[in-house]
């Protein structure tokens, strides 16, 4: 059946999506796909301003204090799952430097951030290009899925050691990196282009964290927490999203370390599954000042309750791992969902969030991840903050809101130019930067 709709289907966005990940997505049980709004059944969201005991909240005092907690605890019981309590060890060390790069615009760093706890280490490898400047600069802070050396065309970029996502254009089949991957995602992280805006940009390979896979946990940060005897975290314990959150968090500890940024202002973004990862960051740790989420579909920015696209049920048997146990207990069963994606950006509350959706991209569902945006709005007004004011999905190509920002953009699921510019201006706005443009 599924075979058949994607033959006969004039959109191939959702094709080229499910091409992309390898996704087979055999009807089964979970139904057929949603691609039309037609088809959408009947949902409720939940309000992120009644409490657990039917109680609205009011002020931004009785936010912080009473439903944030509340919705946290929810989120990572059932969704994401708990991070560990205990504090690793951490140890910074330089392993390259070059004041030379980009034809002299930029200083690149290579940095080694090693995680240690009794059970063992895990070595993590950031990449920076610092601009260079007489203050410290803020910072575009995201992991990448095939290595450091695909974000620029740089060969002095040490080639990945860890496991990565295989890649047939790049000739990796084997989990490791290449000479071929060399810059071949430079387009997608436009290093020059932030770096002439006066951002930092800061990366990690998600596979330096944990490798994305079913057997990544014996190979990750997760694996450092482990209770003696425990092969596998508990039900309510991180999966590899939280994991690799988590390694975003230990990068920004490395960054208040760094003289030549500014650690108070760190944009932290992702793409995909990588976005879902920035919004749980950000909503995990509150010295990230924005968050940006681009195409991060089920499980980032899209609410789960609209059943289009990606489902629940379908994100997790395609990627068992990526949340904790207690959320498979909502695989076709969204509605008994006791949160919604709306409430992950609320908790980023009152710092801006910024969600990018694509044309093509229906697997991610662009008016869900609208949807959310807005509905966070009424957190956001709490605090005095401005959200999307926009009823529906603005035309495609044109950024709206204030501290919730949103487009659509033409295209498919990647990132591209056009989101770089409006995440750029979205920062400098929200940092008080005068915008590039207008000092030509």
């Amino acid at each position: 059946m599924w075979q058949r709709f994607l033959s006969a289907s004039s959109n191939i966005g959702v094709a080229l999506v499910l091409a992309v990940f390898g996704i087979n997505m055999a009807c089964g049980d979970e139904g057929p796909l949603v691609k039309e709004e037609s088809k959408v059944p009947p949902y409720t969201l939940p309000d992120p301003l009644i409490t657990n005991d039917g109680k609205r909240i009011t002020t931004a005092d009785e936010w912080r204090n009473i439903r944030w907690p509340e919705l946290m605890r929810l989120f990572e019981t059932e969704v994401y799952g708990r991070a560990p309590a205990e504090k690793p060890k951490l140890s910074f060390k330089k392993t390259s430097e070059d004041d030379g790069a980009l034809g002299g615009k930029a200083i690149r760093k290579e940095v080694t951030i090693d995680v240690s706890t009794k059970r063992g280490h895990v070595p993590l490898h950031l990449l920076l290009y610092v601009p260079k400047s007489k203050s410290p600069v803020p910072v575009m802070l995201g992991l990448n899925f095939h290595g450091n050396q695909v974000v620029c065309d740089d060969k002095g970029i040490a080639l990945a050691k860890c496991w990565i996502l295989n890649e047939d254009y790049l000739g990796i089949t084997d989990h490791r990196a290449n000479e071929k991957s060399r810059g071949s995602q430079t387009s997608n992280w436009q290093v020059e282009e932030v770096v002439k805006h006066g951002f930092a940009v800061a990366t990690m390979c998600c596979g330096d964290i944990e490798p994305d896979s079913p057997a990544g946990l014996s190979q990750g940060v997760r694996t450092l927490f482990l209770r003696d005897g425990r092969t596998e975290p508990d039900a309510d314990e991180w999966g590899a999203i939280g994991a690799w959150a988590w390694g975003l968090s230990r990068a920004l500890d490395y960054l208040e370390t760094d003289p030549q940024v500014n650690a108070k202002q760190v944009v932290v973004w992702g793409h995909s599954r990588l976005g879902k990862t920035a919004l749980w960051a950000a909503a995990t740790d509150p010295r990230f000042a924005i968050a940006i989420s681009n195409n991060s579909g089920c499980g980032g920015a899209a609410l789960s309750k609209r059943i289009f696209g990606e489902t629940v049920g379908r994100i997790n048997r395609a990627f068992p791992y990526w949340f904790c146990g207690n959320f498979h207990k909502y695989s076709q069963h969204e509605e008994i969902l006791p949160v919604d994606q709306h409430e992950l950006i609320a908790l980023i509350a009152p710092r801006p969030v910024y969600v990018a959706s694509a044309t093509n991209d229906l697997w991610a569902d662009p008016r869900g991840e609208f949807l959310s945006a807005k509905n966070a709005g009424p957190v956001y007004a709490l605090f005095g903050k401005r959200g999307i004011d926009a009823d529906d999905l603005p035309a495609p190509d044109r950024s709206i809101g204030d501290v919730i920002g949103y487009h659509l953009r033409t295209g498919n699921h990647e990132t591209t130019a056009f989101d770089w510019q409006q995440y750029l201006a979205f920062a400098e706005r929200h940092f008080s930067m005068t915008p590039v443009s207008a000092t030509k």
